[in-house]
């Protein structure tokens, strides 16, 4: 019988430390070819849109579909589970924390195969409702001990750094500009939804590593030329999906500046197939699109806790 789980369910059984164990045990399977990921696709009403993704990890015996509408009053996920043996609904979640979540946890297996593990600062620039679990994933794979946060509204800044103060026990500092935010930090992180890039390479320093985690459509840009350009490997969470997602990328593939043979899938990091880091002194990016064996890996897990725990309503 199938359950339903609600957002407070969902907020009751997911901890950032389950969504990043099964974010990098499922990067392990994409690598080795046990799952199956496909992009979104946009479908437009008038008031707005709908989105849909979906996957299968036939490893833990599931697939699955994600939809979201976007209308003028807000985002509305849910994540649907089926098995993959018998077909069967297995569950329907309430994804709006989860997705926030996974994003973050995505951000942190990330950091940790291509960040320098020495690195204590991080930068972001954005203080928007993503960038908490941003932090607090990096934060878990890394020892940070300084963080700086940007944003164009003061107000929203200055409450953000000191809500992650308290629940980083890391002083983090409002600053007034996203250069201010990045200037020397060991990870950097843009979470935002800007058309327009808001980090700029000349803030980049050597042996820096990137998580460029805000930009789901080719219209946006998070990173300008010249950052892109500097980052010495550039990773994405699905090369399928960056193509016809990744604004930071595809805009310099369509000027020829860089091919795609050149980007690399982090599954094939985290699984061993291909290097990350080579030196100290590269830079590295990570395209986060958000796909949705993110969402899978961890709705799954979901499940499986529901169950044992007796949460959820039967369908």
């Amino acid at each position: 019988m199938a359950i339903y789980l609600t957002e407070e369910d969902v907020k009751t059984l997911l901890t950032m430390e389950i969504a990043l164990d099964s974010t990098e045990a499922m990067f392990v399977a994409k690598g080795e070819g046990n799952a199956t990921n496909k992009p979104r696709y946009r479908v437009p009403f008038p008031a707005g849109s709908l989105q849909v993704m979906s996957a299968a990890l036939p490893l833990l015996g599931v697939t699955g579909i994600k939809t979201y509408t976007s209308v003028r009053t807000g985002t509305l996920f849910h994540l649907y589970l089926y098995s993959s043996e018998t077909g069967e609904l297995l569950s329907i979640i309430e994804a709006n924390t989860l997705g926030q979540i996974r994003t973050g946890a995505a951000t942190g297996i990330a950091t940790k195969y291509l960040s320098r593990k020495d690195s204590v600062s991080v930068g972001v620039i954005g203080c928007g409702y993503q960038a908490k679990s941003q932090l607090v994933a990096v934060c878990q794979v890394r020892n940070i001990k300084e963080i700086r946060a940007f944003s164009r509204d003061e107000t929203k800044r200055s409450a953000f750094a000191h809500d992650m103060t308290v629940t980083l026990d890391v002083n983090v500092e409002p600053v007034e500009s996203g250069e201010q935010a990045v200037k020397d930090a060991d990870i950097l992180i843009t979470i935002t939804g800007s058309k327009s890039p808001v980090l700029e390479g000349e803030w980049i320093k050597a042996g820096s590593h990137i998580n460029a985690a805000g930009g789901n459509h080719w219209m946006r840009r998070e990173l300008d030329q010249t950052a892109v350009r500097k980052s010495d490997i550039k990773v994405v969470d699905d090369l399928e999906q960056a193509k016809i997602e990744c604004g930071d990328l595809i805009s310099l593939y369509e000027r020829g500046a860089i091919r795609w043979e050149q980007v690399i899938e982090l599954s094939h990091i985290v699984s061993g197939r291909l290097k990350g880091r080579r030196s100290q002194e590269q830079v590295t990016l990570f395209e986060s699109q958000g796909i949705a064996l993110e969402d899978i890996a961890v709705g799954v897990r979901l499940h499986q806790l529901a169950v044992e725990k007796g949460i959820g309503l039967s369908l």
